[in-house]
């Protein structure tokens, strides 16, 4: 059937220059959709036809059109309906269709009126109408345009566009279709007829057939990106291809009592067969013993009558933290420590109600760290760069009870998705009951932090129901679709570019602020290289925004230099609830160039780059309070030539040419007239930081 059309359609445009695809429609008594098919075959066929796309507008009438058309306006049916005495408007509700809209409509041409003394009467204002609206109706084409939209929002009117192709003779019109070869075979190749044949062009923009070949889940993805950064901390991956554990290394290894809520049946999955193991490190378990019953290494224990019975059930492991434990002992076996970092990426199971964030089986992370005089500073630092590497800086840590750690914290992250903090994991220091039965140093702590795999895979895509990524409600085509995992990791190598920081600062995306929406930046400086100019910058801040100041000293910093005590004293405790700008101030060994991170992907190196961030943020509210690049492109570029010459003058020598080079180098009051900026700031700055 299409070929026929398709010869017809040919046959009829020769006898032609031009033809519409409608008006052949109608010549061919053909639906216009097949007409196009058509076409379309006809495309295919080298250049025989030329088709150019058209759209039209037309109007038609609305299905209350047609009945306007039919039965007249409403207007004029509530006229017509309107007795020589009058009629009550309750009973033109009744009988007249549209009555609501006409009785308006009437009113306002001042056709009917309401009886001044009987509010309910509709009387007849005239003798008799004209019904412009259906006369309208009746021939479109000529009613004019603004009255056409005027029926437009009667709905009486709609306008629709009509798409249409205009065809022309190709380069190659004929009104015979000889079907193209797709490919050359031995037939054609027999006597050249190949020759007389007409080829269809190779299309090498078309995709090949996409492969029947598997994809990678979402936890897969994730799993590798985890471990990967594992490595790249250093860490060496424990063996955890062992589901099955006994109570022994589940729960009394690491000091968690045997009456302990979480080694019920409600909490955890208890093996039936094999139902109990016989197989332990006899003098451990001894110690293991010791310390639950009466106590040891400082401790007064839990003093319960311990019983092996309650150890050797065997469990479908709760944690991979008994893996951890397995291999802190086999650490310890040899007499001598070393120290060392574990990691394990595994499965665990709880006896969990299934919600949206819970499952029964879930991947465990674990990541495990022994060395000498560890603290809680050296556990969140890990944590905060660990998480920093995938690209999550929403963190909070809220204090909590662990049988095994003291202290300890949990973790959670800001799920952007469901819109609330959700937990994603537990840390703490292993406590000495754990530890020193083990026989690991006293002087050796342990720090140890453990997350679900399922949670940021949730939250890296956008998932809000973790029965959405394992288990019978799984779709397939979700597995097929996701992208590969990119975790954003970042390096303070690559992110020291500072000439948008100030913009992106104030419109960064919402996962990048913190709960309360405060902008919110961190500063890291050497009390060594103390960055004085932080002071008078923060107070010329003070005059715009509302600013709230910490100061706190790292725990490789012991002390600081008394002269630093009072450093940004008099901006701190800043106690006001609508905070604009929340500075935090971290003395630690960083060198002579502080570093200011503002958001997960921004950190600013050097006093003289932060100095310039803060120079931005004031000129975005007030320009005239200290100018920079408001006041012109030659005057930022005489500021920006000072400040390296500055920072050229920093990294000299010694200390007396540094100073002499820096004095030598301003011999006015201010670098640029009499107006004070950043230079001088960051000058005066360097100068008491050489002199101290």
């Amino acid at each position: 059937m299409t070929n026929e059309l398709s010869e017809k359609i040919l046959e009829y445009l020769s006898k032609c220059d031009k033809v519409n695809s409608l008006d052949l429609s109608n010549v061919f008594q053909e639906d216009h959709q097949k007409v196009i098919g058509a076409v379309k075959s006809l495309q295919t066929i080298g250049n025989i036809i030329n088709v150019e796309q058209i759209s039209t507008k037309k109007w038609e009438l609305t299905e209350e059109g047609q009945h306007v058309l039919k039965f007249g306006s409403h207007e004029a049916a509530v006229y017509n309906a309107v007795s020589e005495n009058g009629t009550a408007q309750a009973e033109i509700m009744k009988i007249v269709p549209f009555a609501k809209v006409g009785v308006s409509k009437a009113l306002a041409a001042g056709w009917i009126e309401i009886d001044k003394n009987n509010k309910s009467l509709i009387k007849k204002k005239v003798s008799s109408i004209i019904d412009v609206a259906q006369n309208h109706l009746m021939n479109i084409i000529d009613v004019p345009d603004n009255v056409k939209q005027d029926y437009k929002k009667r709905k009486l009117l709609q306008q629709i566009i009509i798409k249409s192709v205009l065809l022309s003779k190709g380069e190659f019109f004929s009104t015979k279709i000889e079907k193209q070869e797709a490919d050359v075979t031995a037939d054609l190749l027999v006597n050249d007829a190949w020759k007389e044949k007409k080829f269809k062009p190779y299309n090498f923009d078309a995709l090949g057939s996409a492969l029947d070949i598997g994809h990678l889940h979402p936890l897969l993805k994730v799993r590798s990106e985890f471990r990967k950064i594992f490595l790249e901390m250093g860490f060496t991956e424990m063996p955890t291809n062992n589901y099955i554990e006994s109570s022994f290394w589940n729960f009394d290894a690491l000091f968690q009592p045997q009456q302990h809520p979480a080694r019920d049946a409600h909490d955890t999955f208890f093996i039936s067969e094999p139902k109990l193991s016989t197989k332990f490190p006899e003098d451990y378990l001894k110690k293991v013993k010791e310390v639950h019953s009466v106590g040891g290494y400082g401790s007064q224990g839990y003093r319960y009558d311990w019983k092996i019975e309650e150890a050797q059930k065997n469990l479908l492991r709760t944690h991979t933290t008994a893996v951890s434990a397995r291999m802190l002992h086999k650490l310890m076996l040899n007499g001598e420590f070393k120290p060392v970092k574990y990691f394990s990426i595994d499965r665990v199971f709880r006896n969990e109600t299934l919600d949206a964030t819970h499952l029964a089986e879930f991947h465990q992370i674990e990541g495990v760290v022994a060395d000498y005089n560890l603290s809680l500073g050296d556990l969140i630092g890990t944590i905060y760069e660990f998480f920093r590497k995938l690209g999550i800086t929403q963190l909070e840590f809220k204090p909590a009870y662990n049988p095994y750690t003291e202290p300890s914290m949990e973790i959670f992250c800001f799920h952007n998705g469901l819109g609330k903090w959700i937990e994603i994991g537990n840390s703490g220091m292993f406590r000495p009951e754990m530890l020193l039965p083990m026989g690991i140093p006293e002087n050796v702590n342990v720090i140890a932090w453990g997350l679900s795999l399922e949670r940021p895979t949730m939250i890296k895509y956008g998932l809000n129901n973790i029965r959405d990524l394992v288990g019978p409600k799984v779709d397939l085509q979700m597995v097929h679709d996701n992208p590969f995992c990119r975790l954003e990791k970042n390096d303070s190598r690559s992110v020291q570019k500072n000439e948008k920081e100030s913009e992106e600062f104030f419109t960064c995306s919402t996962q990048e602020r913190i709960q309360d929406n405060r902008k919110e930046m961190i500063i890291f400086c050497d009390p060594k290289y103390p960055p004085y100019s932080l002071e008078t910058i923060i107070s010329i801040l003070k005059k715009e925004f509302t600013i709230t100041v910490s100061v706190h000293l790292h725990s490789t910093i012991e002390k600081i230099s008394p002269l630093l005590v009072k450093f940004c004293s008099e901006f701190i405790d800043n106690c006001e609830k609508n905070v604009d700008l929340a500075i935090i101030v971290i003395w630690r060994n960083v060198g002579v160039n502080p570093r200011m991170i503002i958001t997960s992907s921004h950190e600013i190196v050097g006093e003289i780059n932060i100095a310039r961030f803060f120079n931005r943020l004031i000129e975005r509210r007030k320009p005239n309070l200290l100018k920079y690049e408001s006041n012109g492109v030659i005057y930022a570029n005489k500021i920006d030539n000072i400040l390296d010459r500055i920072h050229q003058i920093l990294y000299s020598s010694n200390k007396q040419s540094k100073l002499n080079s820096l004095h030598d180098f301003n011999k006015g009051r201010y670098f640029l007239g009499n107006e004070i900026s950043i230079a001088d700031l960051v000058f005066q700055s360097f100068c008491r930081q050489i002199r101290d």
